[in-house]
């Protein structure tokens, strides 16, 4: 009997020793690929890290918001585009296909301004794809009107401008919608 009591504390013993190299060996190839949890930090009113740069667009979710790789939600600065979601506004499936045409499945540039998230906690950016402004371009091709309710400024008077020009030639939503 006793032999036997023996040989399972062995047992046992083994096993802990295996479940604890386990655990070190793992946490070691965490730290050498950065998959770690990461330590939390104070939340800095800065733009996040990581947040600005290149990052390619996995999914368009309409035509002023994209989902870029990481999984962040971006809200495109200065554009209001129609809606899709809920009551589908007048050339809001427009907008959206032309934006998935522009950028998705593409590496973007994001460029942050005065706020970093909307009350959404989307991220509020200038997306350029090559060397565009996709903010100014949906909305000088008519798909989108200027947000006016956002402290954006860096390329505000640009956006004005492309609003301008798209209602003076009719452009997309400025003759295919009743209100704008």
């Amino acid at each position: 009997m006793e032999r036997s009591v023996n040989s399972g504390c062995v047992v046992m013993r083994d096993r802990l020793r295996f479940l604890a190299a386990g655990l070190i060996v793992g946490f070691l190839l965490g730290l050498l690929t950065g998959r770690v949890l990461p330590v939390a930090l104070p939340a800095s009113p800065a733009a996040p890290v990581g947040t600005d740069g290149e990052y390619r667009v996995l999914r368009v979710i309409d035509g002023d918001t994209i989902v870029v790789e990481g999984g962040e939600h971006v809200r495109y600065l200065g554009v209001d585009a129609p809606e899709t979601q809920g009551s589908p506004e007048c050339y809001g499936r427009e907008a959206t296909e032309r934006n998935r045409q522009l950028v998705e499945g593409k590496r973007v540039r994001l460029e942050a301004d005065r706020r970093d998230r909307d009350r959404y906690g989307r991220l509020l950016r200038w997306v350029w794809v090559d060397g565009t402004l996709v903010n100014e371009q949906l909305i000088r091709e008519g798909y989108a009107t200027v947000y006016r309710d956002e402290p954006a400024a860096k390329y505000m008077d640009r956006l004005l401008a492309a609003e301008a020009e798209a209602r003076s030639r009719g452009a997309g939503l400025w003759s295919a919608c009743r209100r704008r």
